[in-house]
Formats: structure tokens, sequence, C-alpha cells
């Protein structure tokens, strides 16, 4: 059941890649969630990862050399397994030639050969040579990758629907990734033959989300070699699921209100808490008495019934006359609302458990005495071409702090630990939909107004959505800073692959002894959180005393 790995796109601009370096070799076993190479782009270096599990049987492109997008790069299956029908079939990737080059035959005939070995061995001849013949005169575009954590991207909206012609610079759709709402090129000639995912649904990475080419062309027989179209299922199947699974409690809560009949139309005053209970318990819900607003029946009405039991509410007057306090009434019922997770929040929560529960984490706490920090901020700002805030110069300290301890500029690889000789500090924003981390490149060669003009303009495309790939990934350490919404001090969870990151909290009056000497400082609460795997304690406190003594001594920074 071996699986093609294709060139990703990785920018809104690129359509080729170079692969910068593998780090699998033919016959390596590969996870789902393994690096298998690092591609150059025309922005940037970034991570491929398969997301298949199995054997690497087949390398296409050499270190160095360039792939097209959309083109086999890999594959991955069962060792052992013949992967050879997946090459010749569609003829997009063949052995690498004498250049080391993969085949530059057009990408798109390799897609419908990707359907699993043992379903191409069923596959009548014919239907597969009409899948071939079908692929001289179409080009099937794929969920790309759009970001180094993407496994799945939301259709936001199609820019061209079935019919249109399409040029190969057009934008066929926006895709919501777990960063960012990004534009999809086809880079492809020809009409709008087959839309497989609608508007708002999800496809996984290199599923099948449309087809260009010659009007006529068979995109049955595509969508038959692919295995079906398996694209639409990703957000139908689930939102049919939940349809149909909602229909019969709304069934089982109205049937008990249509045959009672307590009310002059025939309806029973109850909350659908208490009707679905009684239904549950076996009450006739006309036998209980309400004591909700006119006689509604709720959920303590049911708890409390007992069958053959005088009425409470003949008691009430009684109570009422003895002095006793009016029985408590709410003003709403149960319920909650389920809101879907937006793909942000899906990687999030996956990224930072596995950071959280593979990761040892400790922490590590400091005070820094800012007096002087708020005095130097105030003359710089007089004559920066930009506003510089106390986040970017706490970005500007620890990265001349890291460059002094470059060890906390590291990253676990599982059988090494890489040492970062750049310095790529992430700060940490909030957005509607979760947290993303804009990068700041080289921060320790920037002046602090560069930093603050940067980061200025990365957090506005941040709240926007318009990051790109570039702006958001390659961080060697990050900063998190919750000071600016009053909060004190907190821990924050490491930022794979970083190896640690740094809490900021607010700047706030403390009365200190000195000497003897009650005086007022405003101090700020640092805590860094450290995977002990690669920054042990000692190595830590260094840098912290580092950082320290740059925000302590601004005029340090700018020596």
């Amino acid at each position: 059941m071996a699986e093609v790995i294709r060139m990703p796109l990785l920018s809104d601009t690129m359509t080729e890649g170079v692969i910068a370096e593998w780090h699998k070799k033919v016959g390596d076993t590969v996870k789902s969630d393994d690096v298998i190479a690092e591609v150059e782009t025309d922005k940037a270096t970034m991570e491929v990862i398969g997301y298949v599990e199995g054997t690497l049987l087949y390398v296409g492109v050499e270190k160095g050399k360039a792939a097209k997008v959309n083109e086999i790069i890999a594959i991955v299956g069962k060792a052992g397994e013949d992967y050879k029908p997946l090459l010749e079939g569609g003829g997009a990737a063949k052995a690498p030639a004498s250049n080391g080059k993969a085949d530059a035959a057009p990408a798109p005939k390799a897609e419908a050969p990707k359907a699993e070995a043992p379903a191409q061995k069923a596959q009548p001849a014919g239907d597969a040579a009409a899948a071939a013949e079908a692929l001289k005169n179409a080009t099937v575009i794929r969920m790309p990758l759009l970001s180094d954590t993407m496994t799945e991207g939301k259709i936001v909206a199609w820019n061209k629907k079935v019919g249109d012609t399409v040029k190969s610079d057009d934008v066929l759709a926006e895709v919501e990734t777990d960063k960012a709402t990004m534009e999809v090129i086809g880079y492809a000639d020809g009409e709008l033959l087959y839309v497989g995912v609608k508007e708002g649904e999800a496809a996984k990475v290199n599923g099948i989300i449309a087809i260009v080419g010659k009007k006529g062309t068979n995109v049955d027989a595509i969508l038959a070699a692919e295995g079906g179209s398996p694209a639409p299922a990703a957000g139908g199947a689930a939102a049919e699921n939940k349809s149909d699974a909602a229909q019969p409690q709304t069934a089982a809560t109205a049937a008990p209100a249509e045959s009672n009949g307590a009310t002059k139309d025939g309806r029973v005053k109850a909350s659908p808490l208490a009707k679905k209970l009684a239904e549950e318990k076996g009450i006739d819900i006309n036998q209980v008495t309400g004591s909700g607003d006119g006689g509604r029946i709720v959920k303590k009405d049911v708890d409390s019934f007992v069958p053959g039991a005088k009425p409470a509410a003949t008691t009430a007057p009684a109570a009422a006359k003895g002095g006793a306090a009016p029985a408590f009434v709410p003003a709403g019922q149960e319920g909650y609302t389920d809101t879907p997770l937006s793909q942000m929040r899906k990687v999030i929560a996956r990224r930072l458990s596995e950071s959280k529960f593979t990761a040892p984490h400790f922490y590590l706490k400091i005070d820094v005495v800012m007096d002087k920090a708020m005095e130097a901020r105030k003359t710089i700002n007089e004559i920066s071409p930009v506003k510089v805030s106390f986040n970017d110069m706490v970005i500007k300290a620890a990265a001349m702090a890291l460059r002094q301890h470059p060890f906390v500029n590291s990253s676990w690889m599982g059988d090494f630990i890489r040492t970062n000789q750049h310095i790529h500090i992430g700060s940490a924003v909030a957005i509607d939909e979760g947290l993303i981390v804009p990068v700041i490149r080289f921060a320790d060669q920037k002046s602090l107004s560069q930093i603050a003009g940067e980061a200025k303009e990365l957090y506005e495309k941040a709240k926007n959505k318009k990051l790109q790939p570039q702006e958001f990934s390659g961080n060697t350490f990050s900063i998190s800073n919750l000071g600016m919404l009053g909060i004190d001090e907190f821990t924050a969870i490491i930022n794979p692959p970083d190896s640690a990151i740094l809490a900021v909290g607010n700047i706030k009056e403390t009365v200190v002894s000195e000497k003897g000497q009650f005086k007022v400082q405003n101090i700020m609460k640092l805590t860094m959180s450290c995977d002990h795997r690669i920054v042990d304690g000692a190595v830590g406190a260094r840098f912290l005393a580092t950082l320290k003594g740059f925000l302590e001594n601004p005029v340090t920074m700018l020596v």
C-alpha cells in the first residue's frame, strides 16, 4: 500500500523546490510525523513531512536538485513492496536519470496511480488506460502543504466554479490552514472540470480538491483511479453524521409533547431536559406537577417525582403562610454550545500536547528591575521612527543573550541536538482562533527600531490571517507576553522545536527593602520553560542572568 510523497506548495509564488537535505535514505523506517526532507523554496527553507508510515522505498530527486510542485519526490510503503507501477502508470516521475533529477514529464499524470496497490491490481485494465488517457488532458489540483504543521486545509472560498476558464496563474481558492488563510494556485490552463471540496469543508494534505483540463475530459476515470473522490468526505460526512445523530434526539423529546394534554393547545409545558429525563425514567410527564414559571415542568420536578404521591404543589400555600422562602426558579435552562475546531485550534492542541507530554519541562523564574528600561524607552521613543515597546526590548535582550548562550538556542532532533547559528525569535500573538507565532529573523543583528517596525507589521498580518509561511516558521526561541493583559507571572508551553520559551509578566510597582531602607521599584517577572533534554538548570540560569543584565541596564544592548 505504497504512498507517493509529492513536492508540496510551500509558498504562494512557488513553482518548484530544491531538495536542500534528505533526512531519510532508502530503506529507512518513516513515521507519519517524521521530517523527510528540507526544501528550499523561493522564500525560505522548510521541512517536508510525509504524513505516512512505512519504509522509504524510493527517492526521486537528489539533494541539490529541483522538482516541480506536485512532482513525486519519494515513495513510502512496505519493505520490498513493488512501487514501480506508481511511477510507470502515470509517468509523472521515473527512476532518477544520470543527472539525478526526476523525469520532467507532467506531474499530474502521476495522480491516477495513487490508490493502494491492491486496488490497482483489482482495477480493470480499461479503467487504468482511461485514467491515463484522461490525465493527458487534465491536471489534478491537490490540497497543498501550506505550513510545516498542516495536515488538512479548509476551503474558505472558491474563486472559480465548474465550467470557468482557468489560467495557470489564477487563484482557484482560498484555504484556511492552522496558521493563516492562503491562496491556492493551480498552475494549469483549461476549464475547471471538477470541484471535490465544498466551501467550509476540509481536505487532507494531498487530497484532490479540483481538476482542470480540456472540456469533455473523462473526470470520472481519474477519480475512479484514485479510488473514488476522497476530498469531500472530510467535512461533509462529519456534518451528515452529526445531523443524523441529532434527529433521533429531537424526535424523542418532541414526541411526548404531542401526546400530552395539560394545556389548551394540547402541549405540556416542560423543559426539553425534563421531557428527556422523564422518558429515560419511564415517567408519564402528564403526572408530574411543575414548579417552574406558569407551572412549567423542570428537571428537579422529574427528579423528585414519586408515582402516586400527593402533588407537591398542594403544600406550597401552607409553606408560604408559614413564612418559608419561595422556591428558587432559574431564569434559564441547562444548555451548551458546540463549536467546531478551526484548523489552527486543531494544530495548537496537537503540537502543544506533544510538547507538554514529550519534552520534560522545568521552570526558572527571575525578577527584573525595569526602572532604567522605562527611562531608556522614553528617551528612545523620542528619536525612534517607530514606537518601541517593552516587548521589543525583551526580544532584543533575549536575542543578545542567546548569542552568549547558544545551547538555549537549540532544538531536540531525536537522536541529536541541533544548535542553531542564527537567532530567530518567535513572538506569540493571540488572535480569535488561537495563537500564532510570527518570527523576527536575525533579531540579534537588528536595532530596537527595526525590531519594533517588523514586529508591528507581523502582528497586523497575524490578526488579519495574512502571514506567509516564512513569517511564522523557523523560530529558534519563543517569547509569550501577557503583561499587557495584567498578568503578573505565568508558565508557557515550549513551542516546538525550540528548547525554551520565555513567559513575560507585567511591570508592577513593588516595595522592596535594600540596606535597611524601603523603596519602590518597577519589577517585571520572567519565567522560562526549559526542555530538560537540552537545557540544564545551570545553563538556563546563566541565560536568564545575562538577559536580566541587558534589561536592567539597556545601554549595554547598544554597545
